[in-house]
């Protein structure tokens, strides 16, 4: 086959266009399919076209998880982390129009890790020489941000992370307000996917027979006979 042969979408059987093609381990994939796939998935091009129709099949499914999805809390900046606690799942996206960007409902029971990656960018300060040069400074000066990407670890068939960047503006200084401010949102989400589930109420104790009053025989006149019968005569509590 040529290497400009019309080619054919092995999932939907369109035709591809040039510079349309997305490779498959034993097929071809049209960028429009490509598009449906789980922005979290990255083993496209080792993945054979059975399991790409599979995934597909999922992400259609998932469409009315996100129509049942009940948002109870929206945490994170530009990525946000959406959660129905009641249900226990949770949605990652960037997307304003959940039911078009179809993001992916996740069980919390999924999340097998959750931690944040804290990166330090480091670049050197320059100042302008006699000779109008750009020279360092002695000893070198260097300005520094930082930042926070967010890493859930899940199990799931189609990916196994997720990665975000939490930070909007990185904070310059470990000291400053906006670093403990971005610590303090990771913990949240942390503490968030890595809930465990609600503990159920303890069964109550089933009642125990009030203690049997204590009475007198009006056979024999036995007294303080606390049983249903006359230690006595026997004859029954009245």
């Amino acid at each position: 086959m040529g290497l400009f042969d019309k080619k054919y979408c092995d999932v939907c059987g369109e035709k591809i266009g040039l510079l349309g093609n997305r490779k498959l381990d034993d097929g071809n994939l049209c960028k429009n399919c490509a598009a449906k796939l789980s922005p979290f998935f990255s083993e496209r091009r080792h993945s054979s076209v059975e399991e790409i129709k599979q995934q597909l099949a999922y992400r259609e499914q998932n469409r009315q998880a996100v129509a049942d999805f009940r948002c109870s809390k929206v945490l994170g900046n530009r990525t946000k982390v959406y959660l129905d606690e009641q249900n226990r799942r949770f949605m990652v996206t960037r997307a304003t129009d959940l039911h078009a960007a179809n993001p992916d409902v996740i069980e919390l029971s999924q999340v097998t890790g959750c931690f944040c990656d804290v990166q330090e960018h480091k670049s050197e300060i320059y100042r302008t020489g006699s000779d109008g040069k750009r020279v360092s400074y002695n000893p070198p000066r260097y300005e520094f941000s930082y930042e926070f990407e967010m890493v859930i670890q899940v199990s799931s068939p189609w990916f196994s992370e997720i990665r975000f960047e939490l930070t909007e503006d990185r904070p310059g200084s470990r000291l400053s307000i906006a670093y403990k401010q971005y610590e303090k949102q990771a913990k949240e989400l942390q503490d968030a996917l890595l809930a465990p589930p609600p503990q159920a109420a303890p069964a109550a104790a089933p009642a125990q027979p009030a203690p049997a009053a204590h009475w007198n025989c009006p056979v024999c006149g036995t007294l303080d006979n606390s049983s249903n019968f006359c230690e006595g005569c026997g004859s029954p509590r009245p």
